[in-house]
């Protein structure tokens, strides 16, 4: 089994809603539950009061009560603070030093490492969207070394590398 955190809502789902969808990823196995902001203490008490698992709440803002997030039940504080990031988790980091924090990367290698540097336990990727790595891919086969610089070979040698093609007595080569 891997572990799976599971978001359970935030801004549109809320209420009786996550504390029932809490309680149904718990026990599909799952190993914690996610509430994004925005999301009421309340609304989080409860959640983390229906279930056994630990409750990871969202922080966009340095101006979040990370105090009243704990006291309502937030187990792991998730940082998604755009280009702030770095900058609130080392201000949680400094007034809650043993509170376990995952941060968004930012994507860079600079800003992964600036969130990690700040107090970040651990960090989150959001990889590229299909059509940036999909542009990224055409600009490289329609470059002109994508051509001259891949080795030609023979269909009986590609046929070969696959070991598809087998000589007279059945061998493949």
């Amino acid at each position: 089994m891997l572990p799976v955190f599971c978001g359970i809502g935030g801004g549109t789902t809320r209420g009786v809603r996550t504390v029932t969808l809490a309680h149904d990823v718990e026990c599909q196995g799952a190993m914690g539950v996610v509430l994004n902001s925005p999301i009421s203490n309340v609304n989080l008490r409860a959640v983390s009061l229906a279930i056994d698992i630990p409750t990871v709440i969202t922080v966009v803002s340095a101006d979040t009560d990370i105090a009243a997030r704990i006291d309502a039940g937030a187990a792991i504080i998730n940082v998604a603070g755009g280009k702030d990031t770095p900058c609130i988790v080392s201000k949680i980091r400094e007034k809650f030093p043993d509170v376990p924090i995952i941060a968004s990367s930012g994507g860079t290698e600079e800003s992964t490492r600036a969130t990690v540097e700040a107090g970040a336990n651990a960090v989150t990727y959001t990889p590229p969207a299909p059509a940036i790595l999909f542009k990224q891919m055409m600009a490289q086969y329609r470059s002109p070394a994508a051509t001259t610089e891949q080795p030609q070979h023979t269909a009986l040698e590609v046929l070969q590398a696959a070991g598809l093609w087998h000589d007279q007595n059945g061998q493949s080569h």
